[in-house]
């Protein structure tokens, strides 16, 4: 593997992310007792009635974003969906540039729904952080006749209006072209990896992640140290792309880290931190180059790392561009659209 150390740029985005948690008080206060108290009362009763768990900071502008993310899962149309962007706001998933402004980002989410029509989903577990959104979802589509169902972060920061002025998607596009023939899809990134058998060691169930744990995260993500990621995890699971089932030992989980470092040489920065009261989100956003590919060339790829109520880890990421080039995902599309 090629490992390469963070940038200075990398240290400059942990150095100013830190200071800004370190000013941002009320942030990291919605994370506490007190904070719950006043944060997550009855403000946006209406979206916590519609959602699995609503934890943060929840300003209006919050709250109107949710309001708008909920409508189009309910009822997808260009309308509704434009409704979430500001006019020049921009939208990046895995693999690609972003889109920026509503003609582009219109004509996308019009191509999508042309491919899955009956698109739904549900707000899973949702932090609010003032105007850093992470909208868990579990998004529903119908293709080549079968079901498909999987879950995704909607990452968003937000204007006063609660119009989404940068959009990150972080879900693994694989899961949609499962119901195609296994002889026309790449090989599975993660295919074989599970725990050992037998329950192994475990260790203490993890304390909830800290602000000061970020630069040290980073780092372990850019030099591809597997066991230094899965070491706080203690005996809690970790789910993430690709797996049937998640992986409950120490030995499981490096073994999945180190599957993805070994296609996946990662160059980082930290993105946006949401602190709720019992979850924690944490993007890594940046490129990726395949290890084996002497061309070198960046991907762009990005990581959310979401630590739950009983320190259970979730990854959320896009394995296609990891195992396929853009020729091979365009003809992914193109079988799933025939």
């Amino acid at each position: 593997m090629n490992i390469r150390r963070h940038t200075r740029t990398g240290l400059l985005a942990v150095a100013t992310l830190l200071a800004g948690l370190a000013i941002g008080a009320p942030t990291i206060a919605a994370g506490t007792a007190e904070g719950a108290a006043t944060a997550e009362g009855g403000e946006c009763a209406e979206v916590r009635e519609k959602v699995d768990r609503l934890e943060g900071r929840i300003t209006p502008n919050a709250c109107a974003f949710m309001k708008r993310q909920i409508a189009f899962g309910e009822a997808p149309s260009l309308q509704t969906y434009l409704d979430i962007f500001d006019e020049e706001g921009s939208l990046w998933e895995a693999g690609g540039k972003p889109q920026r402004g509503h003609d582009v980002i219109g004509a996308s989410i019009t191509n999508s729904l042309r491919l899955a029509p009956d698109l739904r989903y549900v707000g899973t577990d949702v932090v609010a952080d003032g105007s850093v959104m992470m909208f868990g979802q579990q998004n529903t589509v119908t293709l080549k006749g079968q079901k498909v169902s999987y879950p995704q972060i909607a990452r968003n920061v937000l204007g006063d209006d609660g119009k989404t002025i940068q959009a990150r998607r972080y879900y693994d596009r694989y899961e949609l072209f499962e119901v195609l023939p296994e002889s026309q899809r790449p090989r599975p990134l993660f295919a074989g990896i599970a725990d050992p058998v037998g329950p192994g060691p475990r260790g203490a169930a993890p304390d909830r992640l800290h602000a000061r744990e970020i630069a040290a995260r980073l780092a372990a993500w850019n030099s591809g140290d597997s066991a230094a990621l899965a070491a706080r995890t203690g005996s809690a699971e970790l789910a993430g792309p690709g797996l049937d089932r998640p992986l409950t030992t120490q030995a499981g989980k490096a073994a999945y880290l180190q599957r993805l470092f070994e296609s996946a040489d990662v160059e980082f920065k930290a993105g946006q931190v949401a602190f709720g009261r019992t979850t924690t989100y944490v993007e890594w956003h940046g490129t990726m180059t395949d290890p084996g590919d002497p061309s070198g060339i960046d991907i762009p790829f990005g990581i959310v790392e979401r630590i739950g109520p009983k320190g259970e880890w979730e990854l959320y990421f896009d394995t296609l561009p990891v195992i396929a080039d853009q020729d091979t995902i365009r003809g992914l599309f193109k079988a799933l659209a025939s």
